[in-house]
This record gives C-alpha cells, sequence and structure tokens, in this order.
C-alpha cells in the first residue's frame, strides 16, 4: 500500500487501522529548539476523539499520544518526531461484527474497491486503512505543523457552516474564533449550531446519518507562497483536503458561485495599506495563479454522511456473487462534521509548512530585493494562536 506520506520538505508519515494496535506518525521537517509538549499533540487530538457528545461514535478511545523520539528535555533536536496513539476500544464483540459481515458490500464504504484490489487480504475489519480512525496519525501531525506555523503568526481554524441544509451565518473571523467548539456541532453561529443539533437527534433516531459543510480559514499566510503550474498552493492543499476520506468536494472563496459572475463582479480589486498591496475584497479565497495572495485563505468542504446506518440496503456477497439485504450493526458518528474539522485543519497545516519551507528555501537562492517580499505581508498575523 502507496501513498503514506505527504509533503516534501516538511513530511508526515501516517501508519495503522482502525482495530490495529496502534497508530503511528513520524514526522520529518521539525526545526531543532522548539519547545514540544505532549499536551500541544493531545488538545488537537482530543478535538477528533470519539464518544464526547450525542453526536459522535460511542467508541471510547482516549486517543492518548506517546512522543517517542525527537524530544530531549522538552525541546526537538531536528531528529523526526515519533508519535504512538494505541488503539484501546477493540473489543471481540465489535470485531465480530464486522467479521459477521465482511464478505458483504458495504454500501458507501470502500470496502469493494479493496477486495478488487487486495483480494481476500482486504482489511474488513472496522475499513481497516480507510476507516476515519487512520485520521488521527494526521491530526498527531499537525498538531506539530501548528507549532511551526504559529510562530510565524499563522492560524488555522475550521468549523461546521452547514448540516444537512442548516446553514450558520457569515460571520468575521474573530467572532468564529470566539465561538470556536463551544457546542458539540462545534459551530459558532449558537443559534444555528443548536438547530443542527435538535435536528441530528432526529436522523439519528430514524437510524440514518447526515452530511454538510466545513469551512477553513488560514489566517496570516504572506502572499507568494506555491508555484505556477503543477505545484500550484492551490492544487497542495486540495490533495491534502481530498485525500480525506469523507470529503467530496470543496471550493476556495466564492468557489462555484464564480459560474455566475462577471469579471468585473469577481475580481478582486487592490489597493495600497501601510507600504503593502490588499484587496477590497476575496472573492478568490486568498489564492492568484495558485499562489497565496497574503488574505485569508478560505476553503469549504462537503462532507458525505456517515456510510454505516442502520436501515436495510442492498447489497453483494463477494464469494457467491448473489444479492442480499444489509443492515449493519455497528457503531458510527450521526455526522463526521465536528470530528472531521480538525482533520482538515491538520491537512491545511501539514500543506502550509511544506509550502513555507518551499518559500523560504527558494527566496534564499533568488535573493530578490526585500521590496517585493514586503509588499506581499500578511493583512493579519494572529498573536495568540488558539
Amino acid at each position: 500500500m502507496l501513498g503514506n506520506t505527504f509533503g516534501r520538505l516538511f513530511r508526515v508519515t501516517c501508519s495503522g487501522e482502525s482495530y490495529g494496535r496502534a497508530l503511528l506518525t513520524i514526522v520529518d521537517g521539525v526545526p531543532p529548539g522548539m519547545t514540544l509538549t505532549r499536551e500541544m499533540v493531545q488538545s488537537e487530538l482530543d478535538k477528533r476523539r470519539p464518544g464526547r457528545s450525542p453526536i459522535d461514535s460511542p467508541r471510547k478511545e482516549t486517543d492518548q499520544v506517546e512522543i517517542v523520539s525527537g524530544l530531549l528535555e522538552g525541546v526537538t533536536t531536528g531528529a523526526p518526531i515519533g508519535m504512538v496513539i494505541y488503539n484501546v476500544d477493540t473489543q471481540k464483540i465489535h470485531v465480530d461484527q464486522y467479521r459477521a459481515v465482511k464478505d458483504f458490500f458495504r454500501p458507501g464504504h470502500a470496502n469493494f474497491t479493496f477486495f478488487v484490489k487486495y483480494g481476500q487480504y482486504a482489511d474488513w475489519c472496522g475499513a481497516g486503512r480507510s476507516s476515519g480512525r487512520e485520521t488521527v496519525g494526521r491530526v498527531a501531525g499537525g498538531a506539530i505543523a501548528k507549532q511551526i506555523l504559529a510562530r510565524e503568526g499563522i492560524e488555522v481554524l475550521a468549523y461546521t457552516k452547514e448540516s444537512r441544509g442548516i446553514r450558520a451565518r457569515d460571520m468575521s473571523f474573530d467572532e468564529i474564533k470566539a465561538n470556536y467548539r463551544k457546542n458539540d456541532i462545534n459551530c459558532p453561529d449558537l443559534k444555528a449550531g443548536k438547530k443542527m443539533e435538535e435536528d441530528l437527534m432526529k436522523v439519528r433516531d430514524e437510524g440514518d446519518t447526515a452530511g454538510g459543510i466545513i469551512e477553513l480559514v488560514a489566517r496570516g499566510v504572506p502572499a507568494g507562497w506555491g508555484e505556477q503550474v503543477f505545484d500550484k498552493l492551490k492544487g497542495t492543499l486540495a490533495h491534502g483536503i481530498m485525500s480525506i476520506g469523507a470529503i467530496q468536494g470543496m471550493e476556495y472563496g466564492d468557489g462555484f458561485k464564480c459560474a455566475t459572475m462577471k469579471g468585473s463582479e469577481w475580481n478582486d480589486q487592490p489597493y495600497v495599506e501601510n507600504d503593502a498591496v490588499r484587496f477590497h475584497t476575496n472573492h478568490c479565497g486568498g489564492l492568484l495563479g495558485g499562489m497565496s495572495n497574503g488574505e485569508d485563505i478560505v476553503i469549504r468542504m462537503a462532507v458525505k454522511a456517515t456510510p454505516t446506518i442502520s436501515k436495510e440496503q442492498d447489497t453483494v456477497n463477494v464469494h457467491t456473487m448473489k444479492q442480499k439485504k444489509l443492515e449493519a450493526i455497528t457503531r458510527r458518528d450521526i455526522t463526521l462534521l465536528p470530528r472531521i474539522a480538525p482533520v482538515t485543519e491538520a491537512m491545511v497545516r501539514i500543506a502550509l509548512t511544506d509550502a513555507m519551507y518551499m518559500a523560504w528555501a527558494y527566496e534564499g537562492a533568488a535573493k530578490l530585493d526585500p521590496h517585493w517580499k514586503q509588499i506581499g505581508q500578511p493583512r493579519h498575523k494572529i498573536e495568540n494562536v488558539l
């Protein structure tokens, strides 16, 4: 199985399965001399930990991280950071539930493509490497990137924008930050969040699940990160985000709305402020030519409903190739929204840290007049990162 490393200069490698013994993360490219504690990583892991609210999966994983390499007396040495998170809620009763349906294609799951790719050796227990459980490793790696970006005044926040058609109002970054993770659904519009949670309880009672939209804002990114063609920052961010299993679509800034706009409506017009170039609007979502332009990077992501439901569905037995009805009995989230938000934050942080290293390497080699860097300074820099 390939494709378990993301990044080029800042590299995160993950391994581990839903019902394996542990999930492992190795982070290359961490600078020496940086304070790093277990608690810094744990606070991020706790955001996606299951079993914390009525809308989460009831699986009781504690997600306690152990940092096993790359630190000396609480300070990074420049060596790879190694982290281990053990699975602790892998009871036989739950393994047997998966064993009972292991020969059937579960609608909406990856086990059909697993059978095609890995044959009889496909991991059938809890979706294996395609389980949302694998995202623990991403969040651990993203926690390291968060500390690196914080030194540069860069902050990344993701929240629930919409759940099953119930939409949060448009809000400022400061208001989003003030109400960040103040409810179970992680919606900073507290009134809309209450409606979302009430609706999800009805969905749960039906034995069903629900999808929605996550919005993410990256603030403090200077202009000029990313390349012009195949390595656009826009493409690198999309690679990271679309590698998350439940994400079905994404857009930057006004996104698909651009298809309805005239050029005069879409174009973000520049002006000068404090010897730097700013833009009156941010329709492009902080990216021009695929590169950052100093404005907030704004991304919205469509999240599918959890595919495991209690309702009867059609399926096929892979060995007999006969039709069958399937009603899965396993643990699941009513919605993935609050627990997938920290995963999107992690992937954006990893991508931005890698892009930052690439930009710094180029700047060191180019030796351009500092004036050009000055005009691309970010509109905002964060002093107190959440």
